[in-house]
């Protein structure tokens, strides 16, 4: 059976020079599961793989949409699917890498097609607008509070999305994707990269500095027009936003971008941890992930 070898992991863990050392040794490309990557110009405050990078192994998924296009979870399952049914002719093996935990489960497992009620969507759109997303992010945390581990809790249409389900349904949205798994023409091998708490933190705040010595600051200048996107309303982004508003100093909005990105780090960390069929992986990745591959 064709194999979908996914590589997961916190922010900054290494994910991307793993998943190219990887393809390389085992014939394969590259698919991003990065949900800020989809978007172009977005280049260096979501450590998109560099032009040298790209040229070492094919990428698949970067720079497929503008800032202002939506792209979901499930948009990306089906085009992910429909890429690897023809891909899988020619390869056996492909390569999954990312920190999204909704875009990597959407292609490993699937997602149901789930009920909408626009009274519902209208309602949590106007307290957004009258409250801002703390009464978002309460809410998804109140409702589902496994969902709110994982989910980009800077991210209003997608917070009201997941409220939206829950309060149509009933239910927790993180159990009506669990044990609905659909069915796949190939076998997943799911892996997530797990350093130490304090590498990580020094790895991300290491990497924030190297972005805005490499031109953080111009990218975001230069998507002003696109400030009030989702795409934008994300960490490095957004804080900077505010820095150019006058809102934060630089210094401030700096050391908010390596907060908020710990945080996200750490949300992230969390969650990998609990799910089920994803291998930890600390020292030795390569070789540690090729073995397991053989065995």
């Amino acid at each position: 059976m064709k194999q979908l070898v996914v590589i997961a992991g916190p922010t900054a863990s290494g994910k991307t020079q793993l998943a190219i050392e990887l393809a390389q040794l085992l014939d394969a490309e590259i698919i991003n599961a990065d949900s800020r990557q989809f978007y172009k110009g977005l280049d260096i405050g979501t450590a998109k793989p560099t032009i040298e990078e790209q040229a070492q192994v094919k990428h698949h998924f970067l720079d497929i949409k503008k800032p202002n296009e939506p792209y979901s979870a499930g948009d990306f399952e089906r085009d992910v699917l429909a890429f690897l049914e023809e891909y899988y002719q020619n390869h056996d093996i492909a390569i999954l890498v990312g920190g999204s935990g909704l875009y990597l489960k959407a292609v490993i497992e699937g997602f149901d097609d789930l009920p909408r009620d626009e009274n519902i969507r209208e309602n949590w759109n106007e307290q957004f607008t009258k409250h801002g997303i703390r009464c978002l992010q309460e809410r998804i945390i109140e409702l589902d509070s496994v969902f709110a581990k994982i989910a980009e809790l800077d991210n209003p249409q997608r917070l009201i999305r997941a409220i939206e389900v829950c309060e149509t349904t009933g239910a927790k949205l993180s159990d009506l994707r669990i044990g609905n798994s659909k069915n796949r023409d190939f076998q997943c091998q799911n892996f997530y990269l797990n350093p130490e708490r304090a590498i990580l933190y020094e790895r991300i705040n290491q990497r924030v500095d190297t972005m805005l010595n490499t031109g953080l600051l111009d990218e975001v200048k230069s998507h002003v027009s696109y400030k009030g996107s989702n795409a934008l309303k994300t960490v490095g982004y957004s804080e900077l936003f505010s820095f150019l508003d006058g809102e934060y100093s630089f210094e401030y909005a700096v050391a908010k971008i390596k907060q908020h990105t710990r945080n996200y780090a750490k949300r992230q960390v969390t969650w990998f941890k609990k799910q089920d069929g994803f291998i930890p992986v600390a020292d030795n990745a390569v070789s540690f992930i090729q073995k397991h591959l053989n065995a």
